[in-house]
């Protein structure tokens, strides 16, 4: 017996675990197994293989029973996904189901999932930017968060590594703001919203309008054919999942990319409950999984874990990991586990239409979405009477309006010779949210849900900040679009609970001390150091960017620094 539990524990015993599928956890299977690492992946959702599993990938508009939309049922028994862009016919089985794992809601926030291999690396919007060093000094220059442990210059090698393997399309636009990276040549913008580029450059000092940066293969480099990936080719249907691989996603990159190494094991329906602290080694050496459909316990060992469950499930997993020496949660000596949670602020609108350039008779559209208008708030100096700042989408389309009066012939030929109406114009904000101790998630003391595992109480909320900075947003774009000969302008405060913006961050942040920080600057958990989290959860503050590109480079250098680490018998 004794040598089955020892044969059952070598079969269960690999140089690496990483928890979590999507974009950070991809990317660490990717590194680690290129490494030589055996490695195991573990997935709390189901399988979804590139080509294989994107049921709905090319399918026509009208092959949807309810014309894209989710039958009444379903957005009833679903009030919070369905608030989600992307729950849609097309996409809503990529997107976690209201009742399919429950939570607290402290305050209002909407939690938007995808369980699933891949994670919503299938799902992301694909914007990439880098940040500067306006951004990791920010908390130390404007007196917030703690002071980031690193700054650009220790993650821009990361970024280019990174961008080239995973492939970003934009310009060299030559901002000190959001520097250049290694791009694939960038997708153009369309006539008005060049338009309103070079107006923008004209009027205004300091405010760019920029193509959009993307994880798209505008043109391929070899990397990407070595991957079986191939041109973007301008579908926009890409929360369906990409048959060609024309953006990056865990499905169609680094995961096979990983499994081609033959050091990888993939676990899907595998909920990790908790990292297992060994009190006599002083170390983790594992993690305690429950199988989602057999409900079947079972434990993994390693040398090192990387914790990518996505955010906020990676605090419900470091709280839920109690031991002799972590009675709080793992790493947790001083009480910081799980607050100063942030988020993007993306709860402002405007839109607009224009009269010109109607020589131009289609919208160019393509999946950059249009044009980006970088942070040009309180960049080198306090001018406002909020903190930090926002940046901004812009599109223009070319709208049509059709004639439905008639019947008959008439009304089949008023529908097939629809009249060409103005351009359409809009932005989006993309606000910097302050990270703050009263915004926490935690356990709940009681409610379990199917997995054994606690609810996570989510206590999160808009401040004053939030507000001032909200209203600024409409009200500067509310000039440009005036100055800029705009028609017909709308703004929109949509008064949405925080979460929709799908960009969950802090509550495992990086700093220089273990009082008041859970990482240091390898994103190693100070108290556990062969213990390593690299999504969301890492980030010690949220600028304006994008974080996915972030999240890949911080994980690409944490794996290089563990590997080495190992190396040397440190972990």
């Amino acid at each position: 017996m004794s040598n089955l539990n020892i044969d059952a524990q070598k079969a269960q015993t690999f140089d690496a675990i990483v928890i979590g599928s999507g974009i950070s956890g991809g990317w660490a299977a990717k590194e680690f197994t290129e490494k030589g690492l055996k490695t195991l992946v573990l997935e709390r959702g189901r399988d979804v293989q590139h080509l294989k599993d994107y049921p709905t990938t090319n399918k026509y508009p009208y092959e949807f029973e309810h014309h894209g939309e989710p039958e009444l049922s379903i957005q009833k028994e679903n009030p919070i996904a369905s608030r989600c862009y992307v729950f849609k016919e097309d996409a809503m089985h990529f997107v976690v189901k209201d009742k399919e794992h429950p939570y607290v809601q402290k305050k209002p926030f909407d939690w938007i999932r995808g369980y699933q291999v891949g994670g919503k690396s299938l799902l992301w919007a694909r914007q990439t930017q880098r940040w500067s060093d306006l951004d990791f000094e920010g908390p130390a220059r404007d007196d917030f968060a703690v002071d980031w442990p690193i700054r650009y210059k220790d993650i821009a090698p990361w970024y280019s590594y990174v961008e080239k393997f995973a492939g970003i399309s934009g310009n060299k636009d030559g901002l000190a703001a959001l520097p250049d990276g290694e791009f694939l040549p960038g997708f153009p913008l369309n006539a008005v919203e060049d338009y309103f580029k070079k107006f923008v450059a004209g009027k205004y000092e300091n405010r760019h309008v920029i193509s959009a940066r993307c994880a798209h293969l505008s043109k391929p480099n070899q990397i990407h054919l070595d991957q079986g990936r191939a041109q973007c080719q301008n579908r926009t249907l890409c929360q369906r999942g990409c048959p060609f691989g024309g953006y990056f996603s865990s499905n169609a990159s680094t995961l096979p990319w990983a499994a081609k190494t033959g050091n990888l094991t993939l676990r899907p329906n595998s909920v990790v409950q908790s990292v297992i602290y060994d009190d006599k080694k002083e170390k983790v050496t594992g993690v305690r999984v429950m199988d989602a459909e057999t409900k079947e316990v079972v434990e993994y060992y390693a040398k090192v874990v990387f914790v990518n469950a996505s955010a906020l499930n990676t605090n419900l997993i470091l709280l839920n990991s109690i031991s002799n020496r972590f009675p709080q949660g793992l790493g947790n000596d001083y009480g910081q586990l799980g607050k100063y949670v942030a988020f993007h602020n993306y709860s402002a609108r405007i839109s607009a239409e224009y009269d010109g350039l109607k020589q131009f008779t289609t919208d160019g559209r393509n999946p950059a979405g249009g044009g980006y208008l970088p942070r040009f708030r309180n960049l080198y100096k306090q001018e406002t009477n909020f903190k930090r700042g926002y940046a901004a989408g812009f599109s223009a389309y070319r709208s049509s309006d059709r004639d439905y009066s008639g019947v008959g012939a008439g009304l089949k030929e008023n529908l097939l010779n629809p009249t060409m109406g103005p351009w359409k114009v809009g932005s989006h904000m993309m606000g910097e949210t302050i990270p703050k101790e009263s915004n926490y998630v935690s356990l709940h003391p009681d409610q379990k849900d199917d997995w054994g595992m606690p609810l996570l109480n989510i206590s999160v909320e808009y401040d004053e900040n939030d507000v001032q900075m909200k209203k600024d947003y409409l009200e500067q774009l509310t000039e440009m679009f005036t100055e800029a000969g705009f028609k017909n302008i709308k703004a929109n405060d949509a008064s949405q609970a925080p979460g929709l913006d799908i960009h969950e961050m802090g509550g495992a942040r990086m700093g220089h001390d273990s009082k008041t920080s859970i990482l240091n600057k390898w994103n190693q958990v100070h108290a556990c150091p062969n213990v390593f989290v690299t999504d969301g959860a890492c980030m010690t503050s949220t600028s304006t960017q994008n974080p996915s590109l972030t999240y890949m480079a911080l994980t690409a250098r944490a794996v290089d620094y563990a590997v080495a680490a190992m190396e040397r018998k440190e972990l």
